[in-house]
């Protein structure tokens, strides 16, 4: 059986990982993977937990790599059923019993983004928010003598953004980042 989960840090990782192998203490197997991404640092392991040197493990972390699945841990479970499954045997059940898992777990794409204020005339309100939102999400709402949005957007369609805030409002809209 497998299992995988997104986490933040290579100690969130780790603490799965016990957790997982304290839930299956009497398995032969608790086979490890994770490969993190922070900043600008990695952070990989892969572990084959007893089994033959580079057939379980590795094929897991393959799995996370070649999807290029960041920020997320994998352990499969096997408790030995008395077949002999040789080294090829061995990895394709691994690699397969990981992809389940990851699938089942499904994948979230995660996107930087960037905070805006944008404070604007009641006039322009409506059309900025229909704007607003084929680009990113409001997140709070002011209305006093002006109207304010401080909204999310990915970091990448920003430009975007405030190139079409600014060309449809005709530079009336003040816009700020947060």
């Amino acid at each position: 059986m497998g299992y995988a989960r997104p986490v933040e840090s290579e100690h969130e990782a780790k603490a799965f990982i016990k957790k997982i192998k304290e839930l299956h203490r009497d398995a032969n197997h608790n086979v490890s993977a994770y490969f993190i991404k922070e900043k600008s640092s990695f952070a990989l392991k892969y572990d084959d937990d007893g089994e033959p040197a580079g057939s379980s493990g590795k094929p897991v972390f393959k799995i996370l790599e070649s999807k290029e699945i960041w920020n997320a841990v994998v352990v499969v479970t096997r408790y030995f059923g008395g077949i002999k499954l040789g080294f090829g045997g061995l990895s394709r059940a691994y690699r397969n019993t990981a992809l389940a898992a990851i699938e089942e777990a499904g994948i979230v794409e995660v996107f930087e983004q960037v905070r805006l204020r944008v404070r604007l005339g009641y006039a322009e309100s409506q059309k900025v928010r229909n704007l607003i939102e084929k680009y990113g999400v409001i997140r709070k709402e002011m209305y006093t003598d002006s109207v304010e949005f401080i909204i999310l957007v990915n970091k990448e369609l920003e430009d975007e953004l405030v190139k079409k805030l600014t060309d449809e409002t005709k530079s009336k809209a003040e816009l700020e980042r947060l």
